[in-house]
């Protein structure tokens, strides 16, 4: 069979020579082997796992997206994001990782925005602030 994985911006998995696939959607856990039926269904935040001809394994986490099987010899995964792995122990700790990275992203973007809105609140509160004609300016 063969198989490609694909985010918006770049093919991340090409492989002519896969024997079997494991994924999973709402429903759980499936596999597909050569000469599957037609079939289109969308995946859970999952690992996707394949092997290859040869034995070799392979891994991918996905976010979800759309696996297709079509003439019992193309399985086709669109994903928006796919992380490939080798083994599972060094695709959890790019993924810990990555999440760990992301989630300090957003600590340092939601303190920014705390920020600006609370300078915003200040000058707003500046500008209805009556002007006192004995010349003590603004307190904020």
């Amino acid at each position: 069979m063969k198989l490609l994985i694909a985010t918006p911006s770049a093919l991340v998995a090409d492989y002519p020579d896969v024997a079997a696939v494991r994924a999973e959607d709402e429903s759980g856990e499936f596999g597909i082997l050569p000469r599957h039926a037609d079939f289109v269904t969308a995946l859970a935040v999952s690992i996707v796992g394949w092997r290859r001809a040869d034995g070799r394994q392979g891994y991918c986490a996905v976010r979800g997206g759309l696996l297709t099987v079509s003439g019992g010899e193309d399985v086709a995964i669109a994903t928006r994001e796919a992380i490939l792995g080798d083994d599972l122990p060094s695709l959890e700790a790019v993924v810990r990782g990555r999440l760990t990275a992301e989630a300090e992203e957003e600590r340092q973007a939601r303190a920014h925005a705390e920020q600006f809105r609370v300078q915003a609140i200040r000058q707003i509160i500046g500008y209805l602030r009556p002007q006192s004609s004995s010349g003590g300016g603004d307190r904020a």
